[in-house]
C-alpha cells in the first residue's frame, strides 16, 4: 500500500491519565501514524508514576511494549519525549498512572 497524503495531527488532546491503562490513541485502518511527541505534565505537589505502552493489533499494554514503564515524574514538571515511532494500523496509545494528577498530550502525523 502506497501512503501519499501525511498530515500532521494532535493524536491525543490534553487528557487526564488514570490508574489503570487506558487507550488514548488507535491507528485507524488504512493508515500509518507517525508518533513524534509526547508531552506528561504533572500538576500536583508530589512525584507520580507513569506508564506508556503502545501495543500492536491484538496485544496488551505492560512492560513487553513500554515506551515508559514505572517513570517517576517530579512534582509539578512535564515530560518530554521526542522522537519517531511509527505505528501501523491497529496499533494503539495505552497509558496509566500510580494516581491522578498527571495529563498527556501526544502530536505526529497520519498517512493514508
Amino acid at each position: 500500500m502506497a501512503f501519499q497524503n501525511i498530515i500532521g495531527n494532535v493524536l491525543i488532546p490534553a487528557t487526564a491519565v488514570t490508574g489503570a491503562f487506558v487507550t488514548l490513541y488507535t491507528t485507524p485502518a488504512s493508515t500509518r501514524t507517525f508518533l513524534k511527541c509526547i508531552d506528561i505534565c504533572n500538576t500536583t505537589g508530589g512525584a507520580l508514576t507513569v506508564f506508556v505502552s503502545l501495543v500492536a493489533t491484538g496485544g496488551t499494554a505492560g512492560t513487553a511494549n513500554a515506551l515508559y514503564s514505572g517513570y517517576t515524574i517530579a512534582a509539578n514538571t512535564t515530560l518530554s519525549w521526542r522522537g519517531l515511532q511509527v505505528l501501523p494500523a491497529g496499533t494503539f496509545i495505552s497509558v496509566k498512572s500510580t494516581t491522578t494528577g498527571l495529563t498527556i498530550t501526544a502530536s505526529g502525523g497520519e498517512a493514508t
